[in-house]
């Protein structure tokens, strides 16, 4: 069954694009939760005009993004984890937990899909994370893991 999403799936497809599925799984969950339409003619035809829409309402937001990275480059959140005697954590730092900190330290929501982690953290340290918040609009985050 051939189906446009209508939102990110993890291990499906992305945004707007047109992907196969079983019968089952299309009918019974992606179409009913309103996540894709099935990919007819029309269908199709409108895909288009959504993504031109979309695209101009990104644009439009353009100034609020750079405000947003314009607060975020600089600055540095703290993001405690447990470690052992080699400064090794237990498990690693994921880009939930960074969304998480800036909330809770900055007050600004950053949606955790658009932060780049630069590898797996698996040692206390200081790193850096880029945003992808918009294609014109670059940003980063300083983050230091520290015991907790």
């Amino acid at each position: 069954m051939e189906l446009i999403l209508l939102r990110d799936i993890d291990k499906v497809g992305e945004k707007h694009t047109v992907v196969t599925v079983k019968d089952g799984y299309g009918r019974n969950f992606l179409i009913p939760k309103g996540y894709a339409v099935i990919a007819n003619d029309s269908n199709r035809g409108k895909l288009d005009e959504i993504k031109a829409k979309e695209a101009a309402e990104l644009q439009a937001r353009v100034d609020e993004f750079k405000a947003i990275a314009e607060q975020l480059n600089g600055k540095t959140i703290k993001i405690g984890a447990k470690a052992g005697q080699s400064n090794k954590i237990f498990g690693s730092v994921t880009n939930v937990q960074i969304a998480g900190a800036i909330q809770e330290q900055l007050n600004i929501e950053i949606e955790r899909r658009k932060i780049l982690m630069p590898e797996e953290i698996k040692e206390l340290g200081t790193y850096t994370a880029k945003l992808d918040l918009h294609p014109d609009v670059e940003a980063s985050i300083d983050f230091e893991v520290v015991a907790e």
